[in-house]
């Protein structure tokens, strides 16, 4: 597989680089990051006392011009860019571990698999997708008398909130109540807020430190509560994900997925 990593140098595009360079079945043909990046002309795989012949540069054109995937873990307005960009390279699939989408460019990821490709997905670890799954079991379950309550947790420089697996969480678990996540969930709460709702679904972020990404459900009833957890405590999960993820677009010319879809999980 040759595969493009997108914001390469940032902490989730050196884990990229990392794991495809550990892989037996990928290879590493570029690596694309802002313009103004202070590595930019470095080795991609400097940071690990590599050479890989694949310089980083702000040149999507580039990057592009002999990749079957392009991996991207940045922000929208860049991975909006760099998919219009996929499509015009022969159709390179992509896979998007990117947050903090509105709606309507969510509608522009979708539209993108009728040419090509795609796998979306808030978080590509196999672990929080398996936890997505025990959540939908959960909440059908516990559909009376338990109140709520998503937690997440981040390091201090992750610029959206709540998360985009709480978020993840929070539709899955209204889904199979059979609500609307925009009607029912709560994304603050101070003063005198009068008692809780019981048909909410109540979210709280956490940012501090170098936390990877810790996530919580509590459902709380009366005489008890249970919490399902996920707590990251590297980016490894997510990359080893992406790459899976590639493998599942391999026999694919179009498409649009999500990590349930690549895991067999519909």
């Amino acid at each position: 597989m040759k595969i493009a990593i997108a914001g390469a140098s940032g902490r989730m595009g050196r884990m990229l680089i990392e794991t495809v360079l550990n892989e037996s079945d990928a290879q590493l043909v570029g690596a694309l990051d802002r313009a103004g990046t202070p590595q930019l002309g470095q080795d991609a795989g400097a940071f690990l006392g590599k050479t890989t012949g694949v310089t980083l540069t702000d040149d999507i054109e580039r990057v592009l011009a002999d990749a079957d995937y392009l991996i991207d873990f940045t922000r929208p307005e860049g991975t909006l860019v760099h998919l219009e960009a996929a499509l015009r390279h022969n159709n390179v699939k992509m896979i998007i571990g990117t947050t903090g989408f509105g709606d309507e460019q969510k509608a522009q990821l979708k539209q993108a698999g009728e040419k090509t490709g795609v796998v979306f997905a808030p978080n590509m670890s196999v672990g929080v997708n398996v936890t997505l799954k025990l959540l939908e079991f959960a909440a059908k379950q516990l559909a009376q008398g338990y109140d709520i309550e998503i937690i997440e947790a981040h390091h201090r420089h992750k610029v959206d909130a709540p998360s985009g697996t709480a978020l993840a969480m929070g539709e899955v678990i209204a889904n199979s109540l059979g609500r609307d996540l925009k009607d029912c969930a709560i994304y603050a709460r101070e003063d005198v807020t009068g008692e809780r709702d019981p048909s909410t679904i109540g979210f709280s972020a956490i940012r501090g430190g170098d936390i990877v990404g810790d996530h919580t459900v509590l459902f709380a009833g009366i005489g008890e509560r249970i919490e399902i957890t996920h707590k990251s405590a590297s980016r490894l999960s997510y990359a080893q994900g992406a790459l899976r993820a590639s493998r599942f677009l391999a026999g694919r010319e179009k498409g649009f997925f999500d990590m349930q879809d690549v895991l067999g999980l519909r």
